[in-house]
């Protein structure tokens, strides 16, 4: 996919000398409430006043949006306060109403982008637009599914694209209401460097108590920009009470917030960067010599059950050795969750070594 230089330009447009900031409430709730908001954001660094008005939930009965009307609202808070204004569409029907309210940033939700069909069917309908158009990752760590998402929207001729970071969904239990996995939005920036990338940190934490450490860890992987949910009355809210912040408390996070440099010229930093990542490269390569000889040893132990008609998967060895490592890699200062993730890719690795030998 050639996703050209020019995306970035409807960022550059906004001459910013800091992240942009698209912030506002989970859901447009009254008239009231959506002005209220907008006004409390307009003399900060908000850029792009946000309200969802459709809410697709995950069982029936829920608060689904104001619908239709929440439009005239936003239009309403753009022409008192100057904000940009932007909303989720998940189908052709919603980006026709956001079109005919000139909303400008549209973005496409974590449930809509895994639907191909869905993703194409509002591409369609953006087909040639000079909107901003967003596309939020799937809530699977798919990474493939989110480039085909991109891919869809641009072969429609849409130039102002960028993507969402908002975390994905897990069985496992985590801190996080949607796990960051980081790993993939960073690929994902190695494979289109000009594309402008957003955290959400509202989303990925569940949590208002969480959404400076997340946002501070979007900057420092050069993040372009940040999506915070922020309402008058957070605890009240119709949907997503506990992720969003105040108007107020918004402010705050941008004040202790730190802007990262891209780089830094100095002779002295690029020679220390040069050896430290020269140390990182040494190391990597004897991590791989090491698992190497672990996948030879767990070949030998596949010829030894194979001979004794023993089955793979060992689950009581299975979780002796988790918990034995997660134990081991609380001592190294390493988190429960990247020893678990790491582990549970090792004993997949040495189960597929196990197999070929099973089918020979």
């Amino acid at each position: 996919m050639n996703i050209l230089t020019e995306n970035r330009k409807w960022l550059d447009d906004f001459k910013l000398n800091h992240p942009l900031v698209i912030a506002g409430p989970c859901s447009a709730e009254t008239e009231e409430q959506v002005l209220k908001i907008a006004h409390e954001l307009k003399n900060s660094d908000v850029s792009i006043f946000r309200a969802g008005i459709w809410k697709p939930r995950t069982r029936p009965g829920g608060f689904e949006g104001v619908g239709a009307i929440g439009l005239k609202w936003l239009q309403k808070a753009k022409q008192e306060t100057g904000l940009l204004i932007a909303t989720e569409v998940a189908n052709a029907n919603h980006v026709q109403l956001a079109l005919e309210h000139d909303v400008d940033v549209l973005w496409i939700g974590a449930r809509t982008a895994v639907n191909p069909f869905a993703v194409q069917e509002i591409a369609d309908a953006l087909n040639g637009t000079d909107k901003i158009v967003l596309l939020k990752n799937p809530v699977n760590p798919d990474l493939a599914l989110w480039m085909g998402g991109l891919e869809r929207l641009y072969n429609a001729n849409i130039k102002n694209l960028g993507v969402i970071h908002r975390g994905f969904s897990t069985y496992d239990k985590s801190k996080y209401r949607n796990n960051p996995e980081w790993q993939l939005p960073i690929e994902l920036q190695s494979k289109l460097p000009d594309l402008p990338i957003i955290c959400d940190p509202s989303h990925i934490t569940g949590k208002r108590d969480m959404i400076q450490e997340v946002s501070q860890q979007a900057l420092d992987l050069n993040f372009d920009g940040l999506m915070i949910e922020t309402h008058c009355d957070p605890d009240n809210a119709w949907s997503d009470a506990a992720q969003q912040v105040t108007p107020d408390v918004l402010k705050q996070i941008f004040i202790d917030l730190k802007v990262r440099k891209a780089t830094d010229e100095a002779g002295e930093f690029v020679s220390k960067m040069a050896k430290m990542r020269t140390q990182i490269d040494e190391i990597d390569r004897k991590i791989l010599e090491v698992l190497g000889s672990r996948m030879k040893i767990a070949e030998q132990i596949g010829d030894l059950k194979k001979g004794k008609n023993v089955a793979i998967l060992q689950n009581k060895r299975w979780t002796e050795i988790l918990d034995k490592m997660i134990a081991i890699g609380n001592e190294k200062n390493l988190s429960k969750e990247f020893i678990m993730s790491l582990f549970k890719a090792i004993h997949q690795e040495s189960i597929n070594h196990q197999e070929k030998i099973y089918k020979e």
